[in-house]
């Protein structure tokens, strides 16, 4: 993607993010239909799908031959990520949204001919926006986030992931991970992926481990930890399929081996 063309999507992706995010917190307060899609807890709202259409619109309407990767199904069936490709997730994190009112985000990733050239992630209640084209750095608003620190060490390390690693589960022998979480310095769960991955490139958080995620989720954080030097996979240590839903591990790149060697300790045959 050239410069000057990535620079002007760019500018008016931020555009469009903050409309939405001002759009869901002019509706936030009011009373949402909620239903439910792949499990009892993986929540959608009418905002949801509201936020969405105006993205989606959006995008069509400016860039008529750009394709788009959605959650909510208002994009296009892909098999593959030629040309230039927006992932978007509308509400990233929807059950904090629906419990919490805060602790989820706007998630736009902008790939090339499968490269990604732009990462948003908007914290709607923070009004914090997280942003990095590629080779230009990552940004909090408008100060440059650090490249991660080199030294960060196994047993200082604090990361992120949820409860159900430790838990049976088909991934992962869960006294491995008990093992793993005793010999960290901690944990966190913060209920949307996109926020955890903007977590890592600020070097708040270490490192995300996720069981199952799909493009959407990570799209754009995967620019994001890109710029500072983090690193994105499977947790096996593969690159990721951008097209269906992978097991993540994203960090600074001073653990990632440590933490994949664990992982294959009590790795299950899937």
């Amino acid at each position: 993607m050239e410069t000057i063309g990535r620079n002007e999507i760019f500018s008016q992706a931020k555009e469009w993010i903050f409309e939405a995010g001002q759009y869901i917190r002019s509706k936030m307060y009011k009373e949402h239909q909620i239903s439910t899609k792949s499990n009892p807890n993986d929540l959608v709202t009418e905002l949801d799908r509201d936020t969405e259409i105006m993205l989606t619109n959006n995008i069509r309407k400016t860039y008529p031959n750009h394709l788009i990767i959605s959650e909510e199904g208002y994009g296009d069936k892909l098999s593959r990520l030629d040309g230039t490709v927006w992932i978007i997730d509308p509400i990233d994190g929807t059950m904090n949204f629906v419990h919490q009112k805060q602790n989820f985000a706007i998630s736009i990733g902008i790939y090339h001919n499968q490269i990604g050239e732009i990462g948003l992630i908007y914290d709607v209640i923070g009004n914090v926006l997280y942003s990095a084209k590629r080779g230009e750095g990552a940004f909090k608003n408008d100060q440059p986030l650090k490249q991660l620190d080199k030294d960060v060490s196994l047993d200082k390390a604090i990361i992120a992931m949820n409860h159900f690693w430790l838990c049976e589960n088909h991934l992962v022998c869960e006294q491995t991970m008990q093992k793993f979480v005793r010999n960290i310095r901690g944990t966190r769960t913060y209920g949307s992926a996109a926020l955890e991955f903007a977590y890592v490139a600020e070097g708040i958080l270490d490192g995300y481990l996720a069981l199952r995620l799909s493009p959407w989720d990570i799209a754009a954080g995967i620019v994001i930890v890109n710029e500072v030097g983090g690193v994105t996979t499977t947790i096996d240590g593969e690159p990721l399929n951008m097209l269906t839903k992978n097991p993540i591990l994203t960090c600074n790149p001073a653990i990632q081996k440590e933490i994949i060697d664990y992982i294959k300790k009590g790795r299950k045959v899937t």
